[in-house]
């Protein structure tokens, strides 16, 4: 994807890579700070104002204006002084803040392109909102995954999931770039609009490698038609690809459509906040409690209940009993379902039931081969129980089919590169800023400190601790689904040389 990055002083910001360089090293930034930096550096010399940065820090949620002065603080203290002594970013009382420094923006950088696969390849761009109210956003994402779900499950075609294709909305970019950067020869674009019980979609298939438009329709039907509208627009993309009409297995939908929305905008809160989390639970027993046959409600609260579970540092059992009970019953209400199929494996392996958990993922494979998740939540087991070579191939295919994947992803490739004793890549993928650092600063420390850079390996291991107080090596053996006990013993040997707790 093209970017723009800006130079001042001996910084490089780049917003999209998520990157800060000084003098051409990284710098350790927060999310948060990252997002407000490039806010400031975006119009140098201007008065933002408080409310306007909170909203580009956190995006859709109320915090306290203390959090800002917080962020701004821990901004000041790493870039330290500017050439003249002063400050980089000074406040502007009772108003906000403004950026002094002098910002040059840079060429903008590329990414290289990804080969074609064998087969016809697509990803679905972010549908556009094109109502008057900004709330019906979540409607559009929604019709936006669900497309790409449905697509994924047809044989014969490789489809991008959605974590790379939303990496591109609310951008104006020409298809053939984003294709070149995503790999793929088809784009699916189009719009939505939700308004009086009415939902109209604009839809168009493009070939951006010749420019050439293969199909576009308009839908006009009652709200109580979108899904039909969803089956049809699959069902016309899927004759145009391959030729002849291959209507993947039917979906089972849900039947209230207040659930439905629920559950979107819960998803979008899964990986945000603690917080964000609570509020992610809430809708989402809420869409269970209007909706009780709804399978992916029950999946994506089970995942709110293990990931509460694993970021806590320990085995809350009632929360792990709840979260695998939610994902069976997932499964149960709707068997085609991929997501919930691999949801149910990845927990039935932290639970020990191996043989169950590797019958769950080998189903979720066939249902559906193009499952980027999938791929990587495997690749996750297949490392821990010894597969080394099996849990590089997953995590490869998983990257090919989500180039711009969510944060775990980066977690796993660190952890099967450092398992293949390829220490120096683990730490190369570890140090990006699109890793979730706070649990992947126990292996990063395991690398640097199977490399001797035992220094930098004892400061990682102090900063994981101070996230995770209680952690202890043995706890953290008892809560993973190891099957080999030479995988076990070398990420025991590396953390045990990081100097961490046993």
């Amino acid at each position: 994807m093209k970017r723009a990055r800006f130079t001042f002083g001996p910084f490089v910001l780049d917003p999209d890579a998520g990157t800060l360089l000084r003098n051409d090293d990284p710098v350790a930034i927060s999310h948060r700070g990252l997002k407000l930096l490039a806010a400031l550096v975006g119009r140098s010399g201007e008065i933002i104002g408080k409310a306007e940065l909170m909203d580009a820090a956190w995006p859709g949620s109320s915090v306290e204006e203390g959090n800002l002065a917080v962020q701004i603080a821990q901004l000041r203290k790493l870039l330290g002084p500017n050439a003249d002594g002063g400050e980089w970013i000074t406040t502007v009382p009772r108003v906000g803040y403004r950026f002094t420094g002098a910002v040059e923006p840079l060429g903008e950088a590329r990414r290289k392109p990804l080969p074609l696969p064998g087969k016809p390849s697509i990803a679905v761009l972010p549908f556009v909102n094109v109502s008057n109210d900004p709330e019906q956003g979540a409607f559009a994402d929604g019709l936006t995954e669900d497309l790409i779900t449905d697509l994924s499950r047809v044989p014969g075609l490789f489809v991008i999931a959605r974590n790379s294709s939303f990496a591109y909305k609310g951008r104006a970019m020409d298809v053939r770039m984003i294709a070149s950067e995503l790999g793929v020869r088809y784009l699916l674009e189009g719009s939505a609009r939700r308004d009086a019980g009415r939902v109209r979609v604009n839809a168009q298939l493009v070939d951006a490698v010749n420019g050439d438009h293969l199909w576009a329709e308009r839908f006009d039907r009652g709200l109580e038609d979108i899904f039909a509208v969803q089956d049809e627009v699959t069902s016309k993309i899927v004759e145009a690809l391959l030729g002849r009409l291959r209507t993947p297995p039917p979906r089972i939908r849900p039947k209230n459509l207040e659930a439905y929305d629920l559950c979107v905008r819960a998803r979008k809160l899964m990986d945000d906040s603690p917080q964000a989390a609570r509020e992610a639970h809430l809708m989402l027993s809420r869409a269970i409690s209007l909706d009780p046959g709804y399978a992916e409600a029950h999946r994506w609260l089970a995942m709110n209940h293990w990931m509460g579970w694993v970021h806590s540092g320990g085995p809350a059992e009632p929360a792990r009993k709840i979260a695998l009970d939610l994902a069976r019953n997932a499964v149960a209400l709707d068997p085609g379902d991929v997501g919930c199929r691999w949801v149910l494996a990845y927990l039935l392996a932290y639970a020990k039931s191996f043989a169950e958990a590797d019958a769950e993922f080998a189903r979720a494979i066939e249902l559906d081969p193009n499952d980027a998740d999938t791929w990587a939540a495997l690749s996750d087991i297949a490392i821990l129980a010894g597969r080394i070579d099996d849990g590089l191939d997953h995590i490869r295919k998983a990257f090919r089919l989500n180039p711009f994947p969510a944060s775990w992803y980066y977690l796993t490739l660190g952890q099967a590169q450092y398992a293949a004793r390829d220490y120096e890549a683990a730490v190369e993928t570890l140090l990006k800023d699109e890793t979730y650092r706070t649990s992947s600063r126990r292996f990063l420390a395991a690398s640097l400190a199977q490399l001797g850079r035992l220094g930098e390996a004892r400061a990682e291991a102090e900063l994981f601790l101070v996230g995770n107080p209680e952690y202890t090596t043995r706890h953290w053996i008892a809560t993973e689904p190891f099957r080999d006990d030479a995988t076990l013993e070398h990420f025991v040997e590396g953390l045990r040389k990081a100097g961490l707790p046993e």
